[in-house]
């Protein structure tokens, strides 16, 4: 893991795709803002001005400030999820223990990084709490999603359904939270104060199963 820490956000995940369009440029321009600020802190007009475009070409793609939060959303949430991925099969194969325990090693770097402002999603969730509104469903639907993969890794560590759940759900919180410690605590070493106990989990619900399932 010390190698993985001497690696930049920027080196693991790498760099989305520079927006060509004015519609990429506001989506570019909002995540910016939006992570670094708030999302109600930060006006149209300074996304726009940030994006270099005019108001016109804003209306043209967006409704409103609403419809640019949703799309910032998704659209975070589609890169994220391709350079998360990339991040840990690069240092743990396809191996499902050791990518559970690579995503930790990834989070250690984010959560040493300068710019660091916690999770976008569960920001946005936080900041727009009614469940019926669309940008947090937008948030919301990424959160379930990514548990989901948890659950999915688990099952191909040989876990069986019912076990992939409920790993599923501890994995989840062990790794929001190391998000709260972090956000709220300033604890730099927040990925790792979790470590031991994601291990147990592994211990308890993939290798122990997984060594069931090839001695049946």
């Amino acid at each position: 893991m010390s190698n993985v820490r001497t690696k930049s956000v920027s080196e693991l995940f790498g760099l989305p795709d520079p927006p060509t369009t004015g519609r990429e440029r506001l989506v570019a321009a909002a995540i910016e803002l939006f992570y670094a600020h708030g999302f109600g802190a930060v006006g149209i007009d300074r996304v726009i001005a940030t994006a270099g475009v005019t108001k016109t070409t804003f209306y043209k793609h967006f409704e409103s400030k609403d419809d640019l939060m949703v799309a910032a959303v998704q659209r975070q949430d589609e890169w994220e999820s391709q350079a998360w991925a990339r991040a840990v099969r690069r240092l743990a194969g396809d191996d499902p223990a050791k990518q559970i325990l690579a995503m930790l090693d990834v989070m250690d770097v984010w959560f040493n990084d300068p710019d660091f402002r916690g999770c976008m999603f569960m920001n946005a969730a936080a900041e727009f709490p009614n469940p019926h509104d669309p940008f947090h469903q937008a948030a919301a639907a990424r959160q379930r999603r990514t548990r989901d993969h948890w659950r999915d890794v688990a099952k191909a560590g040989g876990a069986d359904a019912t076990a992939a759940e409920t790993f599923a759900d501890c994995f989840t919180a062990l790794v929001q939270g190391a998000l709260v410690l972090r956000h709220t605590q300033g604890r730099n070493d927040a990925a790792r104060a979790v470590r031991p106990a994601v291990e147990q989990l592994i211990a308890a619900y993939l290798l122990n199963m997984g060594e069931r399932h090839a001695s049946a």
